[in-house]
């Protein structure tokens, strides 16, 4: 029927739609109502709700997943509370990411005009309430600060950090500092930003060689 992810319309009201969110909406509950002191459970939850889910990712939830089955997530990856992903179409999360509280990640859009909004004609002959979608990409090695909103279509860019209530309307290039609302890169993040630049704070630790 109509196609989603790739900006096509596509009706959010049919049935495996309906039922894949109920099930998600209800694991998401079951997700929320177990604690740290079941981390199994919790990953056999999360598994059950998302497309790929590699070693060592932790959620420390609460979680607010759409459809899940539309999301994957790289190992090693850790996101804080309060997460929601609205994937109505492929959302990835790279290798060694971390996500501050309270992200956000939508991938859904409405027509503009409230009687688009309100209904538009299928090919069937039918008027219905359409919307479409477009993929978001996080790749590896990224920080998400707290309070980040990321918006249809965007992809960051490996090694990059995004600031703290940046709402990400646009691609972010690879290691790129970038904060603000809409966002936009600050600078480029280089080896000057390293620890050992900063002995007040790192004290007695090490930075390790890779």
């Amino acid at each position: 029927m109509l196609k989603d992810g790739k900006g096509e319309m596509f009706f959010p009201g049919e049935d495996w739609r309906v039922e894949r969110k109920k099930k998600t909406h209800a694991l998401n509950q079951e997700y929320n109502s177990l604690t740290e002191y079941q981390p199994e459970k919790r990953k056999e939850i999360l598994r059950e709700i998302l497309g790929e889910l590699n070693e060592n990712v932790v959620c420390q939830g609460p979680v607010t997943f759409h459809y899940g089955i539309h999301t994957k997530i790289g190992k090693n990856t850790f996101i804080n509370f309060n997460f929601t992903c609205q994937d109505d179409c492929e959302v990835t999360i790279g290798e060694n990411c971390d996500f501050g509280p309270n992200v956000t990640i939508v991938t859904p859009i409405h027509p503009l005009l409230p009687n688009e909004r309100r209904a538009l004609m299928c090919p069937d002959g039918v008027g219905r309430r359409l919307c479409y979608a477009k993929s978001v990409h996080v790749e590896d090695n990224c920080w998400i600060c707290a309070g980040v909103t990321i918006l249809p279509g965007v992809t960051i860019g490996k090694g990059c950090v995004i600031g703290a209530g940046s709402v990400v309307t646009k691609d972010i290039p690879p290691f790129s500092f970038a904060a603000g609302n809409p966002c936009r890169v600050i600078r480029a993040i280089t080896e000057a930003d390293s620890m050992v630049n900063m002995p007040e704070i790192l004290g007695d630790c090490k930075v390790i060689e890779e």
